[in-house]
C-alpha cells in the first residue's frame, strides 16, 4: 500500500459502491471461520459417526492456512495488482465452496477447506487494500472500520446463518457461496477500481509462510490428538518436535528475506506488537467460547441445528449495537480500555454459563444471560482490534500490518479450537461432559482475562 500521491488508481468510481462489494466478499471470507460449527454434528452423522477430533479440522485447516499465507498474499497483491488478486481469490474460493458441497468424504472435505482457504487469503488484503485506495481520504478511517467490522459481524453471525442453512442440509452451508460469490465477481469487474504498488519489491517469503503452516499445523494435531493417542506417545512427542523445528525455521527465514511474513520492524512499534498479542488472546476464547456453547446446546440439550443457530443469534445481535458504542465511546476512552472492557465481559459470559448451566435446557437462564455478555464484549473487541491495530504504522504498512493482526486473531482461533477438543475428549456421560465443559469455561475465561491485562499497551499514540 502506498502514500495516496504514489497510488495508482482507475476512475471514476463510486466509493459507496466500491466498499459495498468488498465489505460483501470479506465478510464471505470470515463468515467460512464459523459458519461449520453448527454443521459438525450433521457433517459427522453423514459421513458415519466421524469424531470430534477429526471433524475439527473441518475448522483448522482453514484457519490455519487462511492465517499463513495472508500477508504474502497482501504481498502479492501490492505486486501484481490488488483488483486482478482479489478476482482470483474470490472465483477460487467460490469455486472451492462447490467442491466442499459436493464431496463424500470428511477428509476431501478438509482438502477443498484448504483450497478455500487460499482463495480467502487471497481475497481478503487484496479487499482491504482496494478500500484504502478507493475510499476518499476524509472517510477512509470509517471506511476501514465498516470493512473490519463486516469481517467481525461474520464471525458472530456464522452459527446463526449456518444453523438455517444445516436445517436443509450441511451441504447448503458451502452451496450458499456459489451464487453470492458469482455476483461479487461481475460486481467487481463492474464498480471496482484497479490498484497496485507502482515501486517493485521482492517477492514474499512463501517458505517462511509454508513452516508456519507447519509448526500450526503439527501443534494443533498434538492437542486434537493428545487425549486420544496419550500426552506421553511418541506420536504426540513427534508433534511437538516438529512444531519446534519448524517454528524456528520460520523464525530464520523471516530474519533474512526482504519481505518475511511478519516484518520484525513493525513488531517494534509497541502498539501494533500489543495489538497482535491481544487478538490472539482474545480469539482463542471467541472460537473455542462460541463451539462450546454450539456443542452443549446440540450434544447436551439436543437442540436442533436451526434451533441453535437461533438461540446464539442474540449474541451476534449484541456486536453491530455494540461496535456503534465502542466507535463512540474511542473519542473519550483510550482504544485498549474498551478492548480490555470487551475482552473481560466475554469472559464473564462464559463464567456465568459454567456456573449454572445444568442437563436441564433452561435456556433463559443459563445461556441467554452469558450470550448477551459476551456479544457485548465481542462488539467492543473484536472490530476496535482490527481496526485500531493500525493507528501508530505509515500508510505505506498499513495493509500489511491489518493482514498481519488478521493471521494472529486466525492463528488464535486454531488454538481456541484445539485446546477446546483437547479438554473435551469424548467424554460418555452427562456428569463427564458437565465436568470437562466446566472446565474448558473457566481456561478460556482465564484467556479473556489475560487478554484484558495486555490490551491496554495497545493504546495508540495520542
Amino acid at each position: 500500500m502506498l502514500f495516496p500521491s504514489q497510488r495508482r488508481v482507475t476512475a471514476p468510481h463510486h466509493p459507496n459502491a466500491v466498499l459495498l462489494v468488498l465489505c460483501l466478499a470479506a465478510f464471505m471470507a470470515s463468515l467460512d471461520v464459523f459458519i461449520v460449527n453448527v454443521a459438525f454434528e450433521d457433517i459427522g452423522r453423514d459421513f458415519g459417526g466421524v469424531r470430534l477430533a477429526d471433524l475439527s479440522w473441518i475448522l483448522n485447516a482453514y484457519t490455519i492456512v487462511y492465517a499463513a499465507l495472508l500477508v504474502p498474499a497482501g504481498r502479492i497483491a501490492d505486486r501484481f495488482g490488488r483488483k486482478g488478486t482479489f478476482l482470483v481469490g474470490l472465483g477460487l474460493f467460490t469455486a472451492a465452496s462447490a467442491a466442499c458441497a459436493a464431496t463424500d468424504g470428511v477428509w476431501w472435505l478438509v482438502v477443498f477447506r484448504v483450497v478455500q482457504s487460499v482463495g480467502a487469503a487471497l481475497l481478503t488484503p487484496s479487499s482491504l487494500g482496494l478500500v484504502i485506495a478507493s475510499a476518499p481520504a476524509h472517510h477512509r478511517v470509517r471506511s476501514v472500520r465498516i470493512w473490519a467490522a463486516s469481517g467481525a459481524f461474520a464471525a458472530a453471525l456464522g452459527p446463526v446463518i449456518g444453523g438455517l442453512l444445516v436445517a436443509a442440509s450441511w451441504r447448503w452451508v458451502f452451496v450458499v457461496n456459489v451464487p453470492v460469490g458469482i455476483a461479487a465477481l461481475v460486481a467487481t469487474a463492474l464498480v471496482v477500481p484497479r490498484s497496485r504498488d507502482e515501486d517493485a519489491k521482492p517477492l514474499p517469503d512463501v517458505l517462511g509462510a509454508g513452516l508456519l503452516i507447519v509448526a500450526v499445523g503439527a501443534l494443533t494435531l498434538g492437542l486434537v490428538q493428545g487425549s486420544d493417542w496419550g500426552w506421553t506417545d511418541s506420536r504426540i512427542l513427534t508433534t511437538w518436535v516438529v512444531t519446534l523445528v519448524a517454528l524456528g525455521g520460520f523464525l530464520a527465514s523471516s530474519a533474512r528475506h526482504a519481505t518475511p511474513v511478519i516484518d520484525p520492524v513493525l513488531l517494534r512499534v509497541r502498539s501494533f506488537a500489543w495489538s497482535n498479542a491481544t487478538a490472539l488472546l482474545f480469539s482463542v476464547p471467541f472460537a473455542a467460547g462460541l463451539l462450546a456453547n454450539i456443542l452443549w446446546l446440540q450434544q447436551v440439550w439436543h437442540y436442533s441445528p436451526i434451533r441453535t443457530g437461533f438461540a446464539v443469534a442474540v449474541g451476534p445481535a449484541m456486536v453491530p449495537l455494540f461496535t456503534v458504542v465502542a466507535h463512540r465511546l474511542a473519542h473519550r476512552v483510550p482504544t485498549g480500555h474498551l478492548v480490555a472492557a470487551g475482552s473481560l465481559l466475554y469472559g464473564l459470559g462464559g463464567l456465568y454459563t459454567s456456573l449454572v448451566v445444568t442437563a436441564e435446557p433452561h435456556y433463559a437462564t443459563a445461556m441467554l444471560p452469558s450470550l448477551l455478555i459476551g456479544g457485548a464484549g465481542v462488539g467492543l473487541a473484536l472490530p476496535t482490534i482490527l481496526s485500531s491495530a493500525t493507528a501508530d504504522l505509515p500508510p505505506s504498512q498499513s495493509a500489511t500490518g491489518s493482514a498481519i493482526v488478521n493471521m494472529s486473531r486466525q492463528l488464535g482461533t486454531a488454538l481456541g479450537v484445539s485446546v477446546l477438543v483437547a479438554i473435551l475428549g469424548n467424554p460418555t456421560t452427562y456428569d463427564v461432559a458437565h465436568t470437562v465443559f466446566q472446565h474448558a469455561w473457566w481456561t478460556f475465561a482465564v484467556v479473556a482475562a489475560l487478554a484484558a491485562a495486555v490490551a491496554p499497551a495497545m493504546t495508540h499514540r495520542a
